[in-house]
């Protein structure tokens, strides 16, 4: 490869109209993460509702935003393995966003009696995730100046979600120890799942922007 065609790799995530859709998708990310752990929070009913509604409409501007984004990548001209790395993290953003709102609908669904502070601490992990994505989106803009402080939102989305793996395991031998009532107990292990699924769909996204690293630095 020459020099020419390695400059323009490098300067392909700073430079491309693909980083504004990636950035609303971020706040999407965000601003459903936020409200999730209120739902989380929350011990009314129609509380919960209100919130899970919230949370649905985060999700469905995220689809319009995906929808919009394979608009562009399809109008315009993208080599082949550019475009494998854009559309992968845009899928990938979108599926935490889908994890987000599954783990929102799982209350509505299971209705336990009662929201544990383990599972408040999965979701605060979820949304401390979400925070770290924003970050990174926005420091993409210039990828070679801000190389370490995007390695370093990378190594914090997999702490998070290290540490949330660990509260779920701990969470599951808890609750299968202590709780007589069979099936609440499986409420709470299904929405501790949900809750678990979505720290993992961040680590995804991280861990492919680690890769796209390697490849445009």
């Amino acid at each position: 490869m020459n020099l020419f065609k390695i400059r323009k790799r490098r300067q392909f995530l700073s430079k491309s109209h693909l980083l504004p859709i990636f950035t609303r998708q971020a706040v999407y990310v965000v601003d459903a993460s936020e409200a999730l752990y209120q739902m989380m929070k929350s011990t009314g009913l129609s509380e919960w509702k209100r919130l899970e509604k919230e949370v649905k409409q985060y999700e469905i501007q995220g689809d319009a935003i995906l929808a919009e984004f394979y608009e562009e990548i399809y109008d315009r001209f993208i080599p082949a393995l550019d475009r494998d790395d854009v559309q992968t993290i845009a899928m990938d953003i979108d599926i935490f966003l889908d994890q987000i709102n599954g783990s929102a609908k799982s209350l509505l669904l299971y209705l336990p009696e009662k929201i544990d502070q383990q599972l408040i601490d999965l979701a605060q992990y979820i949304r401390a995730e979400a925070d770290a994505l924003k970050e990174i989106i926005s420091l993409l803009s210039n990828v070679k100046e801000n190389f370490s402080a995007i390695v370093m939102q990378c190594d914090r989305i997999t702490e998070l979600e290290h540490a949330a793996d660990d509260a779920y395991e701990d969470y599951i031998g808890e609750i299968f120890h202590n709780e007589k009532n069979a099936i609440e107990l499986m409420k709470y292990k299904n929405i501790a799942e949900t809750l678990e699924d979505a720290t993992d769909s961040a680590k995804k996204v991280s861990d492919h922007i680690r890769k796209l690293l390697l490849r445009y630095i």
